[in-house]
Parts: C-alpha cells; sequence; structure tokens
C-alpha cells in the first residue's frame, strides 16, 4: 500500500483475524517496557531520591463534617506545620462546568471554615523522613464541632436535609433532563421497573498517588514528579492554584502503576507540596499509604436507579424511563467536575439498543464523602448493569431466551453509521454477530440442560450476557459541551530521527499500563521501516512533550497514534526528498520502503540519510526542508464524535444457595476494538478489565455508616479478587475498522471493565430464579444472596 511514495507493507498490515507479521499494525509483540519492569528497573515516584529531600504527612479530619474551632500546635513543632492560614495567596481547587445549572463548590488545599468529608487535608508537618513527619502530625490537636453528615445521596436531595455547600440550598451539584416521546411507550403490554444500585468502590492501582516538589532557583521553575496520567491538565491546575505561569512549572509524571482515572485529577497534596518546597527551599515528598487511599481518597460507581422498562410481547423495546443518582461527594475534582458521571448516564443508557421513546433524569449529589471520579468504564458500568439487568427481566416476562431480545433490539451492521435516540454517532460494527458468536461459545443449550440436570453438590447453574458500547476517543465537540477545563483538540506528536538512524517520538498522553512505548513504536514502523527496538518515546514530561489533555476515555491510541502516523508520514516526505537527491533521483520515483529510500537503481536507508543531514551537511542538495528531520503535527479523526467499540459478554456460574458463594465456571468475550494495533496488548487490557469488572460484580464496595465513617479501612476489609477469583476468559476478536481513523483503530482500554458485573449478576440471578430470588444491587456479596433466598423463604412460610 503506498501513501504518497511511502509505502506500508502488507507484510505489516492486519490481515483479517488481526494477526500482522513483522513490527508494524496488527503484530503480535511482547511489550518493549516489560524488559525494564519486570527486572525491577522502573522508575516510580517514589524511587526518586533528590538531595535535602524532606517527607510530608497530613493531618487530615477524623469526622465526615465539622466546623473547626481550632487548630492546635505545639509550639515546638511550630516551624515543621503548616495550616490554611499559612498558605497565603494559594487558590482553593475549583472544578467548573458549563452545563446549565450547575453549582461550583471550592475546594480548599488544607481546610478552611469546616472539613466536609473523612480524611480532608487540615495540616501539613514536614521532617527529615515520613515516621518523624507522622509523629509530628500526631502532636496536632484538632477542635472540631461536628455537623450532621450527609451519607445517603438519596436522602440527600429531601428536605431539610444537611448541606454539604450551605450556600447552595441544597445538596445537588447538577440536575439533566432528557426526552424522546415517552408518552408513547406508556401503553406496552410488557412493564418491567426495579430500583437498581451500584456499591461505592475505591479505585486501588498497584502504585498510590505519590508527589515530590522541587524548585530551581537558576531556572525559576517549580518541577513536580507526580503519578499522573494527565501531566499537561495537572500543570494548569497547579498554574490556577498557585498563581503561576505555566511555564515556570514542568510536570513530570515517570512509570506509573495503573490510573483508571484515579491519576487523572489535580490532588490538593500536588499544591500543597508545590507551595512548602518554594517556601521551605528544599525538595519534599508525599506517598500516598494504603490507609490514606481507602479512608481520604477519590471513589467512583455509587449509583442508584429507578429504572422501567417498556416492551411489546415479542421482546421489542417501546422505550426506558430512568431517574438515576450519582453520589458524587464533598467536592467537585479537577479536571472533570461532579457532573461528568451523572450527566453522562443520560446519554448513554440507551446503548446500542433501537427505541422510540426515552427518558431520564439525573442527580449529582453532594455527600459528606470523598468526590467521585470517572473510573475505568466511566458511567457506562453503572448504565450497563442497571439496563441489562432489566433486560433480562423483559425477557423472563416476555418468554424468550435474555440473548434472544438482545438479538431483537440491537442496531443493525446495515444501519451503520447509525445515530442512536440521543444522538450518539456510532461509525461501525456488527452487534448481534458479537453477541450471536458469545451465546454459540458460551454454549446456551448445554448449560439449559445442565440446569434441567441438577448438580450433585446442590449448587445452582445460571448463565447470564451483556453487551455494551464505548464511546472513546472523544472529540472537541463532546467535551466543549461540558464546559470543563479539558477539551481535547489536535492531539500532536513530535518525530524525529537520531544522527545514527534512531526514531525519538514525543508524546503528550502517558501510559500506566498500555504498552504504549511498544504500540506506538508499531505505529512508527509501519509508517518509516524503522526497528521498533530503535524506536525511543518520550512521555510524560512537559517541558519534553506536545501539549495533551493526557491518557483518558481510551482515547490515546486513536488520537496519539493518529498523531505519530501523522508526524512520521511527514518525516518520511523529508527523507524521501533528501533520498531521491543523494540517488540523483526525481523524488516522484522513489519509495520509502523498509526504512530506505529505493529508486531504480539504488537505494539509501534512513541511517544514511539521518547522517548526511546531521554530520555531513556538505553532501546534502539544495533546496532541501530547512526544518530537517524533526516533524511536530497533529492529528484529529475524520468525525468528531468519537469511536464506538463493543463486546458482548457470556458468564457461566455456579452459586452455593446454603453459603451465598458464587464461583465463575466460564466466561466468554467477544469484543470489536476495530484493528488492533497489537492483539496482544488489547488481550491484556481486557484480562485487565475484566478482573476489575468482577471485583465490582462480587467483591469491592466502600461502605459507610450514619456519621460518614468508611467502614473497609484497610485490604483486610476492602476485597480484591485474586489470582483464584478470576478465571481466564475466552476471548473472540472482531475487527470491524472505524470509518474516520488511522487504520481503523478504535479505543478499547476501558470495555474489559464494563460488562462483567452485569453478566456475573444476571447469570447469579438466572441460577436462582427458580427460587423466586433476584439480586439488583452489586457486589452480590455471599450475605446479600443468603439474605435474599432467607428473605423469600421467610415470605413464603404460611403464618402460623
Amino acid at each position: 500500500m503506498k501513501e504518497n511514495g511511502i509505502v506500508r507493507n502488507e507484510r505489516d498490515f492486519p490481515s483479517a483475524d488481526g494477526a500482522g507479521a513483522g513490527q508494524g499494525v496488527g503484530a503480535r509483540l511482547p511489550r518493549k517496557e516489560d524488559d525494564r519492569l519486570m527486572r525491577g528497573r522502573g522508575q516510580f515516584v517514589a524511587d526518586i531520591r533528590l538531595a535535602g529531600m524532606q517527607d510530608v504527612a497530613f493531618v487530615r479530619s477524623p469526622l465526615a463534617h465539622a466546623r473547626i474551632r481550632a487548630i492546635e500546635v505545639p509550639e515546638r513543632y511550630r516551624a515543621s506545620v503548616f495550616t490554611a492560614a499559612d498558605l497565603a495567596g494559594v487558590r482553593p481547587i475549583r472544578a467548573v462546568s458549563g452545563l446549565p445549572g450547575f453549582k461550583i463548590s471550592e475546594q480548599p488545599v488544607l481546610a478552611t471554615g469546616k472539613v466536609r468529608q473523612v480524611g480532608e487535608l487540615v495540616a501539613m508537618c514536614v521532617a527529615p523522613t515520613r515516621a518523624e513527619a507522622e509523629d509530628i502530625a500526631a502532636t496536632v490537636t484538632l477542635d472540631l464541632e461536628e455537623l450532621p453528615a450527609v451519607h445517603d445521596m438519596r436522602k440527600a436531595r429531601e428536605p431539610g436535609s444537611a448541606l454539604v455547600h450551605e450556600e447552595w440550598g441544597d445538596n445537588v451539584f447538577l440536575e439533566t433532563n432528557f426526552e424522546v416521546d415517552i408518552s408513547r411507550a406508556f401503553d406496552a403490554p410488557i412493564k418491567v421497573s426495579r430500583e437498581i444500585s451500584t456499591a461505592r468502590q475505591c479505585m486501588s492501582p498497584l502504585e498510590g498517588r505519590g508527589v515530590v516538589a522541587t524548585f530551581d532557583h537558576r531556572l525559576d521553575q517549580l518541577t513536580l514528579y507526580s503519578a499522573a496520567q494527565m501531566p499537561h491538565i495537572t500543570r494548569s491546575g497547579l498554574s490556577e492554584c498557585l498563581g503561576m505561569e505555566q511555564g515556570r512549572i514542568r510536570v513530570v509524571s515517570p512509570d506509573v502503576g495503573g490510573g483508571f482515572g484515579h491519576k487523572g485529577i489535580l490532588l490538593p497534596e500536588e499544591v500543597c507540596l508545590s507551595w512548602l518546597t518554594m517556601r521551605r527551599g528544599h525538595p519534599v515528598r508525599w506517598t500516598e499509604d494504603r490507609r490514606e487511599h481507602l479512608t481520604a481518597s477519590s471513589n467512583c460507581r455509587e449509583h442508584h436507579y429507578r429504572i422501567t422498562v417498556y416492551a411489546d410481547r415479542d421482546g421489542r423495546l417501546r422505550g426506558i424511563d430512568c431517574e438515576a443518582t450519582v453520589d458524587s461527594g464533598a467536592y467537585s475534582s479537577y479536571p472533570f467536575s461532579a457532573c461528568l458521571e451523572a450527566a453522562q448516564v443520560a446519554s448513554i443508557l440507551p446503548g446500542p439498543y433501537l427505541m422510540p421513546a426515552y427518558r431520564c433524569r439525573t442527580f449529582s449529589v453532594a455527600t459528606n464523602k470523598c468526590p467521585i471520579l470517572p473510573y475505568r468504564g466511566v458511567a457506562r458500568t453503572g448504565v450497563c448493569f442497571a439496563l441489562e439487568l432489566i433486560l433480562d427481566l423483559v425477557a423472563a416476562e416476555a418468554g424468550l431466551e435474555p440473548g434472544e431480545v438482545r438479538l431483537r433490539n440491537l442496531v443493525r451492521p446495515e444501519q451503520m453509521p447509525f445515530d442512536n435516540i440521543t444522538k450518539k454517532h456510532f461509525d461501525s460494527g456488527d452487534y448481534p454477530e458479537a453477541m450471536r458468536r458469545a451465546l454459540a461459545s458460551i454454549d446456551i443449550g448445554g448449560v439449559r440442560a445442565r440446569q434441567r440436570k441438577g448438580e450433585i453438590d446442590g449448587r445452582r447453574i445460571g448463565v447470564g450476557v451483556s453487551i455494551y458500547c464505548e464511546q472513546a476517543a472523544h472529540g472537541t465537540s463532546v467535551y466543549s459541551g461540558w464546559g470543563i477545563p479539558m477539551v481535547p483538540g489536535h492531539e500532536q506528536a513530535s518525530a524525529r530521527l537520531t544522527p545514527d538512524g534512531g526514531l525519538e517520538l514525543r508524546v503528550g498522553v502517558h501510559s500506566h499500563g498500555q504498552g504504549m512505548e511498544t504500540t506506538l513504536a508499531q505505529v512508527a514502523h509501519e509508517m518509516l521501516g524503522v526497528d521498533v527496538a530503535k524506536v525511543r518515546l518520550i512521555l510524560g514530561d512537559t517541558a519534553m512533550t506536545p501539549y495533551s489533555t493526557g491518557t483518558w476515555g481510551s482515547r490515546s491510541m486513536v488520537m496519539a497514534g493518529g498523531a505519530v502516523a501523522t508526524a512520521c508520514r511527514e518525516l518520511g516526505e523529508r527523507a524521501r526528498h533528501i533520498g531521491a537527491k543523494l540517488l540523483q533521483h526525481d523524488p516522484a520515483v522513489v519509495v520509502l520502503q523498509d526504512g530506505a529510500v529505493r529508486g531504480f537503481n539504488g537505494s539509501v536507508t534512513l541511517k544514511e540519510i539521518a547522517h548526511t543531514w546531521y554530520r555531513r551537511p556538505q553532501d546534502l542538495p539544495t533546496g532541501v526542508d530547512p526544518g530537517g528531520l524533526e516533524v511536530t503535527s497533529g492529528y484529529k479523526p475524520q468525525r468528531d464524535s468519537g469511536t464506538f467499540s463493543y463486546a458482548a459478554h457470556a458468564a457461566v456460574v455456579a452459586v452455593d444457595p446454603d453459603l451465598g458463594e458464587v464461583e465463575i465456571l466460564d466466561y466468554v468475550i467477544v469484543e470489536d476494538g476495530g484493528v488492533l494495533v497489537n492483539p496482544m496488548v488489547v488481550d491484556g487490557q481486557i484480562y485487565g478489565g475484566l478482573a476489575q469488572g468482577i471485583g465490582t460484580a462480587l467483591y469491592e464496595e466502600m461502605p459507610f455508616d450514619a456519621a460518614g465513617q468508611p467502614l473497609a479501612t484497610t485490604l483486610a476489609d476492602y476485597l480484591l479478587p485474586g489470582p483464584t477469583e478470576v478465571p481466564a476468559p475466552r476471548l473472540d476478536h472482531m475487527e470491524t475498522p472505524s470509518p474516520y481513523t488511522q487504520f481503523g483503530v478504535k479505543g478499547i482500554g476501558e470495555g474489559g471493565a464494563i460488562a462483567p458485573p452485569a453478566a456475573i449478576a444476571n447469570a447469579v440471578n438466572d441460577a436462582l430464579r427458580p427460587l423466586g430470588v433476584e439480586l439488583m444491587q452489586s457486589p452480590i456479596t455471599p450475605y446479600r444472596v443468603v439474605e435474599a433466598i432467607l428473605a423469600r423463604s421467610d415470605a413464603e412460610r404460611p403464618v402460623a
């Protein structure tokens, strides 16, 4: 395949099954970064050691809601302890939205006036070691007047509730409404209504947050090392809070041990340490411990749905009516704002299904809990859980297999590209085929036969399915409508040939487990033919990389991959023209292929071209591009509406009705992420997402008591799935290219985590349906299973 004189080799282009040969797009290459990471040679924030560095510990609020009467610091430690009164000129964190009716919260980096969540920062203590800093923190006394805590998001909307932010007059960040002809559905013969809820979770990356701050007086520059997935956005937020020009701030994000959205916000700790290093004149460090993470950091996924689905007797959907509430916590987190999770529910709830009528009302509610963040899958996991659970109930009412109800309502491939009822623009795909493959692979008929036969051990077998769509690589128009300080534009990349023929790539997105050092090198190889081993990726440093909103929303391969391809294409054109002159050919008759410019009587390699440009400029012909062998270029897809990947999940479970234990016996995923740059990396993304989805379905929950106290403050209380709880799924890749993106790629990073809670819950409910039991809440713990069975038994027991 030839593009403007650059040949993309067929051996490197993906075949129909996604298995490309060579090193280019479609090749299953081992990840380059794993060599150093698996040898313990990565560099994380906690590995950074700077001369004269001291450690910080914070005094945190023990109460969820209280007025601050006084903060008493022993005189001997007064020079080592700082409160809000000391941080003169530091502005609070403000995460705003342009959506009508949105209420702004101001989050002071150290509490002023009152505290609004357990773990809120009240004072900052610095000492030569973390242990000494914690000892100092233990001497600080807080005089707090406890106030009623707002702990239940539904009660928080009731008149007379305590107020998180008194100036609002209520506890609602934002209310949204969306409706299309809902009254047309009211006469449907099938009407199913339920209340469905998902538990609040912690995000639990392997590496917690960490910050090292230092100030270079020679450069007049603050340098912040932070475990952050959006370093340029962090710099913008720091600039606003500190009142500093962005050119005086450098944010470096080294290796990051998992992001998932948790590492996508501006932290008050980042602002505090930045101020402190400028005040004290030496580097300072804070690393989050696991108790801080569990009690004081951001949470996710606390949703409640009142949902009604209307359908005809043949299972075809007539409409959906829903009221959704999301617990957004005490503050609006920068830059996403508190509205992102709930307000998205209304636009994505219909998913890939056809329907003529729809209504959804959403509430983003403030409570005295940690702020909520978009976690892997963002609002889609909760939406998928609610919609897919109630579709199973529609199937039961219609007397149909759950899979058949999906097949009758999914958007069809011949309708693509397709605008659904909320005007989401689906670029491509065959959703019914994904569901058919999943049903065939899980062997629905065989499972039903096994159910009829029964299990020797008394357990009950169930099968469940779910399907979703994931809008990824959101464009400018999508996010400009939110009015938040994180609107993506053209994603840029810089490509530079080194004097010895290597290739340097600089990109503004950041990698925290996605294998970008490998996949972006594969894109470069596809365009230039440079050996992947000779491609060096530079990322995570605002001083060295082009501006970017960063890594979020499964955007990196679409956006940064497209930018790398564009930059390499332009770089290849420059090299091709130089090579043609060196070969004494007209540029029109030479091609760049396999890392060399080739003409009819010879060739010259990129290494030779680079050597000539840098080391022997006297050999260059006249008229070459003075920009040389370094290019910065930008990329946006042909449409601004994002890409739509999707997957059908199917699960078989065994439920012990006496103990409530759920075992996953089989799990199938049929996914379509467009053209896969590296199918092995995609497999890893799906495996990781599945593990998190299983945690959401069966294990992970951050409960709070009526005083707003978190009740799972250690990993003995907050349960995470381990190797014995996560089965090896069977994967089936469909590759429907997007018509709008480079190579036809789509975003896929969040997909693995979206569908498992719904598929597993449907399987559990399928197993328990003969007992008249259903569970409409995640996680489905053994306690909840047994409680539901006993409640049903008590209800059926005749009254004496």
